[in-house]
């Protein structure tokens, strides 16, 4: 533990005597906020105050304290249309000799197969230029793609508290024109108490940092062609959020219930939620699963509530299913059927949760 607070002032130091030099980056980090694991998805992504498995490296890293064995998850899903594709697979390990859980999580959000024109455009051919012959003969393909790994330690501070940490990592990359790298840390706490559940996250607590680079030699004869510059790398910074949570569990004969409500404060003056004070904006998500015999879950859930100045309010159901056969998990969450998102597309997601039990 004593590492780990090294590290976390160590981080802080590097990220305070650069902020200056940087400029704020509002939704920097936005490709993260899809999440991890259908099961979330299902209930409107309330899982501060809830996660328990593999998935808390991201939801609320001290969750994963509370595993006992090794748990690996992987997921795939697509928005707008199939257009935007995200993979996120992560494993955690209980550690014995430390009495914690080390835990690596990986996400994907990317564009592919996207063409690139600059090297069919003929600057010199017409009055305001034009297509070189056999154009498709110049026209390269290229990904969009962020990237994030988070390295996560948790461990049962006393019965009743949890505490944990996860170092982050991004890269993100427009093809070969440009890229950024960026760093900060997550910290999680969770407590349970004889009434219900209560979580806390802070992601980028040390103000995530970003890097970009721009490779000049892909924009030769950008500034002929197009009259515009070229674009020019810089540094980046993300404030911190907080996640807030409650959730509740509870049994009925074979069934087993469980209730969570979270609400996200976010400080880069966004105004684009429901709730908004000064500049923070607030976005709550609600959740319900039942469970019968540990074998079968039905969920449902709200989020994206949005207050649309032409539109007016509105909020988007969720919905998701679990089955859990030996070992392993299988849960399908569904999203975006109603609600303002909804003229963007649906959301599937899918994930497979796998348990490392030893046989007795």
């Amino acid at each position: 533990m004593n590492r780990f607070l090294t590290a976390l002032l160590v981080l802080f130091g590097l990220s305070t005597s650069t902020l200056a030099q940087s400029a704020l980056s509002k939704y920097g980090n936005d490709f993260l906020s899809v999440g991890a694991g259908a099961r979330a998805l299902g209930m409107g992504g309330a899982q501060t105050a809830l996660t328990n498995d593999v998935t808390s490296g991201y939801w609320n890293v001290a969750g994963l304290a509370s595993l006992d064995h090794p748990e690996f998850i992987y997921m795939h899903s697509e928005r707008f249309g199939g257009i935007v594709g995200y993979d996120y697979g992560a494993a955690a390990f209980p550690l014995k000799s430390q009495d914690g859980v080390f835990g690596i999580s990986f996400f994907r959000q990317g564009v592919d197969n996207i063409a690139n024109t600059l090297n069919a455009w003929d600057a010199d051919r017409g009055e305001n230029g034009g297509p070189k012959e056999d154009a498709e003969s110049y026209i390269t393909r290229f990904s969009a793609a962020d990237v994030a790994i988070l390295l996560s330690y948790a461990k049962n501070y006393n019965d009743r508290i949890s505490i944990g940490g996860s170092a982050k990592i991004i890269n993100q990359r427009l093809g070969p024109f440009a890229n950024a790298w960026g760093y900060s840390l997550d910290v999680g706490i969770l407590m349970k108490t004889g009434f219900a559940d209560f979580g806390a996250s802070i992601q980028d607590v040390t103000t995530m940092q970003k890097m970009w680079t721009v490779n000049e030699e892909e924009f030769e004869g950008f500034e002929e062609a197009f009259g515009d510059s070229i674009p020019t790398g810089q540094n980046e910074y993300v404030l911190p959020s907080v996640r807030l949570g409650a959730a509740k569990k509870f049994s009925v004969s074979d069934f087993d219930f469980a209730a969570a409500l979270d609400f996200n404060l976010l400080f880069e003056n966004r105004q684009a939620y429901y709730l908004n004070m000064g500049r923070m904006s607030i976005e709550p998500h609600a959740g319900v699963e039942t469970t019968y015999k540990n074998r079968i879950t039905l969920r449902a859930g709200l989020t994206d509530f949005i207050d649309d100045p032409v539109s007016g309010f509105s909020v988007s159901p969720t919905l998701g299913l679990g089955l859990k056969v030996s070992d392993f998990y299988l849960d399908y969450g569904f999203a975006s059927f109603a609600g303002a998102s909804s003229t963007l597309g649906y959301t599937h997601r899918i994930s497979l949760k796998f348990e490392f039990r030893k046989s007795d």
